[in-house]
């Protein structure tokens, strides 16, 4: 699709680093569904070309959380505009034999906390939280070492930002080059056949009370019309898979919502 179509109206909907939720529509019918995993979440979708939001569980959807692997996103961006990182295909460290070498692409779909700590070492505090500054990305806290400070539960960014931080990549109007959103969004997409692109990414850490956490985040394309969602789950349970299960609510709600039809 011609991405610049919605270009003027993104504009004026996200002048700001978060949604605005003025027109926000309460579903809680979505509860059931993370319910039935087990879990505490919230769900965020937007229709880009109404402007309209449907919203599950506003309180969470407008706290900030920690981010977790999920600051996976604007490290990369920042790796890209940096120099650090040349294309999807870029390898941090000297294993020759690759087993433990992998590539961007590779490393941001395991969320390898490995590859990402070695690529904040290279690009060094200062100039993460000059760019968190200027990216206006969260609370923008960067407390602790530099290869873990997004792990330690300081960084936290709320669903509604991450909601706006998608619009935003989506249009190429974030402060990088088109080049690096454009590669960051092209190695999101997880789905694309003739009734629907599905493009997302994912990230998990603990929180303070050592509860897993999980985000889903990214958007569906039907009928040249373009839906931004985030999802975030926690819970107690040490055992559960809770990227996997981030990822199968959302696929859940998103069907639930007429979504993977082609109808949109």
């Amino acid at each position: 699709m011609n991405k610049f179509h919605f270009l003027l109206l993104a504009f004026f909907l996200f002048a700001f680093s978060s949604c605005s939720l003025n027109h926000a529509k309460i579903d809680n019918n979505l509860k059931k569904y993370f319910d039935s995993s087990n879990v505490e979440g919230c769900f965020a979708l937007l229709n880009n070309q109404m402007g309209n939001i449907t919203v599950y569980n506003m309180k969470l959807d407008t706290q900030r959380l920690s981010t977790g692997t999920s600051f996976k996103i604007p490290e990369t961006l920042i790796g890209i505009q940096t120099g650090k990182i040349i294309n999807e295909n870029s390898t941090l460290g000297n294993d020759s034999s690759g087993k433990n070498n992998p590539t961007l692409k590779e490393a941001f779909a395991s969320s390898s906390i490995s590859y990402f700590q070695s690529l904040a070492r290279e690009i060094g505090k200062d100039t993460l939280k000059s760019w968190l500054d200027s990216l206006g990305y969260g609370n923008k806290k960067i407390n602790g070492p530099v290869d873990s400070f997004w792990l330690n539960n300081e960084l936290k960014i709320s669903p509604d930002e991450q909601l706006g931080l998608m619009s935003k990549l989506y249009f190429d109007q974030l402060p990088f080059q088109k080049y690096a959103q454009e590669m960051v969004a092209s190695i999101m997409l997880q789905e694309d056949d003739s009734l629907y692109k599905f493009s997302y990414t994912t990230g998990t850490g603990v929180d303070e009370k050592n509860d897993q956490i999980a985000w889903t985040l990214g958007w569906i394309e039907e009928n040249r019309h373009i839906y931004f969602f985030v999802t975030y789950i926690k819970t107690p349970d040490e055992s559960m898979d809770v990227k996997t299960t981030a990822v199968n609510i959302s696929k859940s709600v998103l069907k639930a919502l007429g979504f993977f039809k082609g109808e949109k």
